[in-house]
């Protein structure tokens, strides 16, 4: 073992955390789980998402066995929503072709849908303590102030140098306990901002404190202007009802419901595809435009409620779509701002 990994295990056995939910009788399906929810999601947003699927979902079988729409519903609020597709489709393929039964190679593991190498090997070594390394962003950021790894870790050579030594120096033994130490590490102690160097168990070890610049590592993500894209929602309204139309399977949320849109402000169009008339129409109102930020661009969202004195008898195909009961909701997931105007809609 190394004396890094050594200094790690001895931090972790007296200030690591050893109370979180998944930790408590340790199952391959609850591992999984939270190693899904964690991903790009802090410990404390996920804890009471974890503990609601847990409650809904006892089971792989009964997670496999759920209609997509009541997992991605249980999702709503937690974002990267093909996180939560992929963990239906991977628990459909645990059950189907494994009885039920996470497997036990890293290469099987790795591909199960949403899976990749790290949380393959997170939940391996965290269940049946097999010996495989991780590399999450508070592991990769740990490693690369400690040996000072120069670069942005996205990029395949950079990725490739911290899992070389995140292997050196993982051990054959207490790899359970050293993977979530590592992790401890970067949620803890060795911080994004503010790392706590004098409290860190590798101090004397680490190359960046030893350079006086942990702050300079890892290096940073080149700096691109997000584009700007715009869209209206077009929000039909009847008595407490809401029409929702659900979103194809891949693009931005996908699978979930939303308001039609339409790409300019002339929304005759939308109106039209749902067969909605001129004479079914009360009133219309356009409220204040926002900003939905995503990963790669910003959305301005400007929403327009169209009240109804009447139903339309054509629905729009061949998309799926619902009257949603505002008072009665419907258990589906929403697109998040869709869910924020929906709460603000109770005055009409």
């Amino acid at each position: 073992m190394t004396p890094f990994a050594r200094s790690i295990l001895d931090w972790y056995d007296k200030f690591g955390r050893k109370q979180l939910p998944w930790q408590q009788d340790k199952t391959a399906y609850k591992v999984w789980l939270s190693e899904i929810m964690l991903q790009q999601t802090q410990v404390a947003t996920v804890i009471p998402y974890y503990e609601r699927f847990l409650e809904h979902f006892p089971t792989v079988e009964s997670l496999a066995n759920a209609p997509q729409d009541e997992v991605l519903h249980l999702w709503t609020g937690l974002g990267y929503y093909a996180r939560a597709r992929n963990l239906h489709k991977a628990a459909k393929v645990v059950v189907e072709q494994y009885g039920g039964e996470f497997p036990l190679t890293l290469e099987e593991m790795n591909a199960l849908p949403g899976v990749g190498r790290s949380t393959a090997a997170a939940v391996l070594s965290s269940v049946h303590k097999l010996p495989h390394a991780i590399l999450d962003g508070n592991v990769k950021r740990t490693l690369a102030r400690s040996f000072a790894i120069d670069g942005w870790p996205g990029q395949k050579k950079v990725e490739n140098q911290l899992w070389e030594i995140a292997e050196q120096h993982t051990p054959d033994i207490d790899t359970d306990k050293y993977n979530q130490a590592m992790m401890d590490m970067g949620a803890m102690v060795c911080t994004r901002s503010k790392p706590k160097c004098t409290l860190c168990p590798i101090e004397s070890l680490c190359a960046a404190n030893k350079q006086g610049n942990p702050l300079d590592y890892p290096g940073k993500k080149p700096k691109k202007q997000k584009p700007e894209k715009e869209t209206w929602f077009v929000i039909v309204m009847h008595n407490q009802e809401l029409w929702l139309a659900q979103r194809p399977q891949t693009g931005i949320w996908g699978g979930l419901f939303c308001f039609p849109e339409s790409p300019t402000a002339d929304i005759e169009p939308v109106l039209e595809g749902l067969g909605i008339g001129e004479a079914m129409i009360a009133s219309t109102d356009v409220e204040i435009a926002f900003r939905h930020t995503f990963s790669h661009y910003h959305l301005d969202i400007t929403p327009i409620v169209v009240t109804l004195n009447q139903l339309p008898t054509m629905m729009m195909e061949p998309s799926k779509g619902l009257w949603y009961n505002i008072t009665q909701p419907e258990k589906v997931g929403l697109a998040a701002p869709v869910k924020q105007l929906i709460d603000t809609l109770q005055r009409y």
